[in-house]
């Protein structure tokens, strides 16, 4: 079985991964049919893991590899990283500041250009924003695997630890979607529909980071870099500050152990499988 994956072409191992990781995104959203409210120390959990793993693969699964890739073709690898990384936050950032979304969670504050769109429009679209780093990284993991001077099998494993890891913090994260939405009146299929969606842009992401990388090898550095730079800012900007909200005594400290927990499990699966 893994040798007919090694097989394929990066794109479609891209697609494969990617379509694993929406569909946990989907799982977890169809949560919304057995409960209809979340309590708030498991919501900041769910989003404090998230961010753990998302924190682990930025290192382990992008930065650390880029920076070694850097070095091979002969570049200043801590430019290289650096500008990536950069890129990757200012893209975020822009894309933050002019596309009109709503974040997801129990407080949905409006962003980006003034717009006359409803609620649940605004939250698919922030949604969106929120998922392109994740597929990103994945497609770019795939993509490097033909560029690796070392063992291909411990390559391709990488990367499939690395949609393992994306796919398993998307579980909670559909939930902390669909959830918090019937609880505002949503009706449950809709609000499923809606989480689900917050996977949906992730097998776009994937292909078009592995086809972009397997075209133009000079770039992959800066493509792993890039996608860390971005998934980094989504933590930051979005989700800790979410998790951190101290709407129960406790609330932060299960934000935190979230945080460890998920870091943890990421940094576990990487260094295992890579």
């Amino acid at each position: 079985m893994l040798d007919w994956f090694m097989n394929l072409n990066p794109a479609i191992q891209a697609l494969l991964g990617t379509t694993f990781t929406w569909g946990l995104t989907a799982l977890g959203a169809a949560l919304v049919y057995f409960f209809r409210t979340i309590n708030r120390n498991i919501f900041n959990l769910m989003l404090g893991f998230a961010s753990g793993v998302m924190i682990a693969a930025s290192f382990w699964s992008l930065l650390s590899p880029a920076i070694d890739m850097a070095n091979e073709q002969g570049a200043i690898s801590w430019i290289v990283v650096a500008v990536g990384f950069a890129l990757g936050g200012l893209f975020l950032y822009v894309a933050d500041k002019t596309i009109p979304h709503m974040h997801f969670g129990m407080n949905h504050d409006k962003e980006g250009i003034p717009t006359k769109l409803k609620r649940n429009v605004l939250l698919v679209f922030s949604i969106t924003l929120h998922n392109i780093p994740e597929g990103l990284a994945v497609g770019v993991a795939f993509g490097a695997v033909q560029y690796q001077t070392g063992d291909p099998l411990a390559a391709t494993l990488a990367a499939i630890g690395l949609a393992i890891g994306i796919g398993i913090q998307n579980f909670p994260e559909g939930a902390a979607v669909s959830i918090p939405l019937r609880q505002e009146g949503v009706s449950r299929h809709k609000a499923f529909l809606l989480g689900q969606a917050s996977g949906l842009v992730e097998p776009v992401a994937g292909v078009l980071g592995a086809l972009l990388v397997i075209s133009v090898s000079q770039i992959l550095p800066y493509a792993l870099a890039f996608a860390a730079g971005a998934m980094i800012y989504v933590v930051v900007e979005e989700l800790i500050p979410e998790a951190q909200q101290k709407q129960t005594p406790k609330g932060a400290h299960y934000a935190t152990l979230g945080v460890m927990v998920g870091f943890i499990m990421m940094m576990m699966l990487d260094v295992a499988l890579g």
